[in-house]
């Protein structure tokens, strides 16, 4: 089974709110960057890196393909550390992001960080509001502290903290695998049959054009291809027979 594209879904884990506070509070000093694409907010949207590429406190690219470490900031929160060894799978990016009170993200759209694309991105907040609220593809929500929650961030998304101070949320990029996979299920997430030719395209209505065009088309790549399509086809009509 594969899992359909969700928008937004809380998965069913919570995290001690005290214990991260305090790690926050611990590194509110820190030198917190600015996010790089100024052109997406208005007010401060800042990052402060604990996993990135080589280990780097100026680096705040979450997408890359380098070799990702822990920087000497995550060394300095245990808990962390614990909630991050809690999700059984590989981590690539992690960040705390820092909204500002009254800071605004513009509707926009994040390319290769959803359960789909094999990086699954996870927020968790830490001091947020109720009326802090995401917008995603026109819907208002609202991402409870201590929660842990998915954002398909290939939808169209923005985000408004209308309140007095700054809303923080730790951001977990993580590889997509059977253990999250089954997390999502867990959490009332949508599932549906692998494509029975491999492409949701091909059903059994065209499968037979296909493999026709496939072997008009020559060339040992094609056959294979229709020979694989056949061999589903048949095997598909022999099931039906019995």
């Amino acid at each position: 089974m594969t899992l359909l594209p969700s928008r937004y879904l809380k998965l069913p884990f919570s995290f001690d709110l005290v214990r991260l506070q305090t790690e926050l509070s611990q590194l509110e000093k820190s030198e917190w960057i600015k996010h790089f694409n100024t052109s997406a907010y208005e007010n401060d949207w800042l990052c402060l890196p604990l996993r990135s590429v080589g280990g780097s406190v100026d680096h705040i690219v979450p997408l890359n393909d380098g070799l990702f470490q822990d920087t000497v900031l995550l060394d300095a929160c245990p808990y962390i550390q614990e909630i991050l060894n809690f999700f059984a799978c590989e981590k690539t990016s992690v960040r705390l992001m820092s909204l500002a009170a009254g800071a605004y993200i513009k509707p926009h759209r994040d390319s290769g960080a959803s359960l789909d694309d094999g990086i699954t991105r996870l927020h968790i907040p830490i001091t947020t509001t109720p009326d802090v609220l995401f917008t995603i593809d026109g819907e208002d929500v609202h991402f409870s502290a201590g929660d842990v929650w998915y954002l398909n961030a290939a939808c169209m998304h923005e985000v408004f903290n209308p309140g007095s101070e700054s809303r923080v949320h730790l951001l977990i990029d993580c590889v997509t695998n059977e253990w999250l996979e089954k997390a999502f299920v867990d959490a009332g997430g949508v599932t549906r049959a692998a494509p029975i030719y491999g492409d949701p395209a091909i059903h059994d209505d065209n499968v037979s054009e296909v493999i026709a065009l496939l072997r008009v088309a020559q060339g040992e790549a094609a056959a294979n291809i229709a020979d694989r399509l056949e061999a589903i086809r048949d095997s598909q009509l022999k099931d039906c027979r019995s």
